[in-house]
Formats: C-alpha cells, sequence, structure tokens
C-alpha cells in the first residue's frame, strides 16, 4: 500500500512540474521577440528639452515686465566676452576670493537675475544653475588686450533673423544646446541681449516650433574640435 502511495505521489510532483514548466513556456511565448537596435548617429543626440521650463515660473514677470532701456545688454558685447561662439562668458567684475569655486556666492546674483546696484548693471540669468562649479569654466577678465601676438580669430556669430524657412516662420536655433537648455536665460527678461529678446516668453516651450539648424552646429562643433587638437 505504501509503495502504491509513493508510485502515486510521485507522478503527482512530475505532473505538477510539468504543468509548472508547460505555463512558464507558454508565457514566455506570449512575449514579443527582442530585437537590439543598435545606433549609427555619428553625433551626440539633442539634450534633453527639460531645461527650458526651468524659469517657466518667471515667464509671464518677464511679459510683464517694462525694459529699461538705459541698461540693455547688446547681441555685440554678448559675443565679445567669449573667446568663440559657445565658449563660457569671462567674468568682468572683480571677485572677492579669487580661489571660491562660485556655487551660491554666484548663484546670489545669476540664479534669478535681476538689477545689481553695485555693478549698476542686470545680472544675466544662468542656463545651468545646478552646477554650482563656476569657477571651473568661467574666468576672470583681467585685461582688456593680450599677453602676446597670435593668429586666433573669432568664428563669426550665428547672424540673427537670416534662417527663417519662410517669411514670418520660426527661426531655427543657430547654437548647440548642451548646457544651454534654457531658453528663456538668454532669450528674456532685461538682462537678455536686445536682438535676440522674444516676445512671447510665456510660450515656455520654445522646442514646440523652433528646431536646431545641423548646419551651423556642425561648424561649431568642427571648430572646437579643431581648437582643442591645436591645443594637445
Amino acid at each position: 500500500m505504501r509503495k502504491r502511495l509513493g508510485i502515486i505521489s510521485l507522478f503527482a510532483l512530475l505532473f505538477i512540474g510539468f504543468v509548472v514548466v508547460w505555463n512558464y513556456s507558454y508565457q514566455q511565448g506570449l512575449e514579443g521577440p527582442y530585437i537590439p537596435v543598435e545606433s549609427n548617429a555619428t553625433r551626440t543626440l539633442i539634450p534633453s528639452e527639460s531645461g527650458v521650463f526651468r524659469d517657466s515660473d518667471h515667464a509671464l514677470d518677464y511679459e510683464q515686465m517694462i525694459i529699461d532701456e538705459s541698461y540693455q545688454r547688446t547681441l555685440e558685447s554678448y559675443y565679445n566676452n567669449r573667446a568663440y561662439p559657445g565658449a563660457p562668458p569671462s567674468i568682468q567684475h572683480p571677485v572677492r576670493k579669487e580661489r571660491d569655486l562660485g556655487g551660491n556666492v554666484c548663484l546670489q546674483c545669476h540664479q534669478n537675475g535681476g538689477f545689481v546696484q553695485k555693478f549698476d548693471a542686470y545680472a544675466p540669468i544662468s542656463p545651468h544653475p545646478e552646477m554650482i562649479n563656476c569657477r571651473q569654466c568661467h574666468v576672470t577678465q583681467n585685461t582688456k588686450g593680450l599677453f602676446a601676438e597670435t593668429t586666433f580669430t573669432k568664428v563669426s556669430p550665428p547672424q540673427v533673423g537670416v534662417n527663417n524657412a519662410l517669411l514670418g516662420s520660426p527661426p531655427m536655433i543657430p547654437h548647440a544646446l548642451t548646457m544651454r537648455e534654457n531658453c528663456l536665460s538668454c532669450h528674456a527678461g532685461p538682462s537678455a541681449p536686445v536682438e535676440i529678446r522674444v516676445t512671447h516668453p510665456e510660450r515656455i516651450n520654445c522646442r514646440q516650433c523652433h528646431v536646431p539648424n545641423t548646419v551651423e552646429y556642425d561648424q561649431v562643433e568642427v571648430f572646437s574640435r579643431n581648437l582643442q587638437e591645436s591645443h594637445e
């Protein structure tokens, strides 16, 4: 009798095991096939668009703000403060602690902008306030001239109002977006250069209408790569 019960129990266990294995195999068969996709892109993809919404709370303030025409920044001064288009701007005012990394010291004025009485100017807004080691890229402007003669010439900055596909259509973005995803930091508010200040800062989803100009993006990318190779 015990031998008979043992055989029945063994068959029961084998049947249960068969059902479990069959069910697992059946469920696996219902899943779609996995096909790995290999990207053939030759350049870095467009960065996340999340940065464009960082100052969205200030968008309506920018729209209703009265522009102080006595302190408007121009596009010429904007580019003159950079070694080449896309380069980090230099610091145009004295720095109290030269060895300070920046952080909250710089962001006191440059996180949300505003008029700084001490320097008699509107502070430009940082498009990347989460990067608190400001002095890693931004250096003080110690001299207006050159320490030695050089053959270095600046690349011509992007022209304004000439890259529209059609008359009246949204202009393309003539620069790379890395670390400049927050469009309102340069294109809205009293510190924005007058030539590129937008008339509709409340439309914060800029990338819905404006697309990158890949031709000029490639030119700047090639220039930056050649400049890096020349220093190596």
